[in-house]
């Protein structure tokens, strides 16, 4: 069987977003493992560091991939990005899961279009979804 290398990337910076919320290494993984699932990935595991005195960086990897966040709360920023290869699984789903978690004030975030020659970068069509 012959496996498409196509890919979608989508990485954002936001700023703007609550201290708390960034600096919640375990309740991040939990977003993080839910926006994963809600984008249709398939979680394979999660590794996540609080930092001291603060921050957090949290790691999940996916078959298809992986989905990361890293945050500097004192300034209130926080750099994500999701990375699938394939078609079935779309990257743009799990950040703007984690766009209407975090509610950032300013949002910055780019696609990157993989694994067919020349890389293409495109602007991202960012939203919050809606949580059910």
């Amino acid at each position: 069987m012959e496996y498409s290398t196509f890919g979608r990337h989508v990485a954002v910076d936001t700023w703007g977003v609550d201290f708390d919320l960034l600096n919640n290494a375990e309740f991040l993984q939990a977003q993080m493992v839910e926006a994963a699932e809600a984008c249709g990935a398939t979680v394979l595991s999660v590794q996540s560091k609080q930092f001291e005195p603060q921050g957090a960086t949290v790691l999940v990897l996916l078959s298809e991939s992986h989905l990361s966040i890293h945050t500097y709360p004192e300034r209130g920023f926080a750099a994500l990005d999701c990375y699938t290869c394939g078609e079935t699984v779309d990257p743009q789903l799990a950040i703007d899961y984690m766009m209407s978690v975090l509610k950032p004030k300013v949002m910055h975030a780019k696609k990157l279009v993989r694994g067919m020659g020349e890389l293409q970068v495109v602007e991202a069509d960012m939203k919050q979804a809606q949580l059910v």
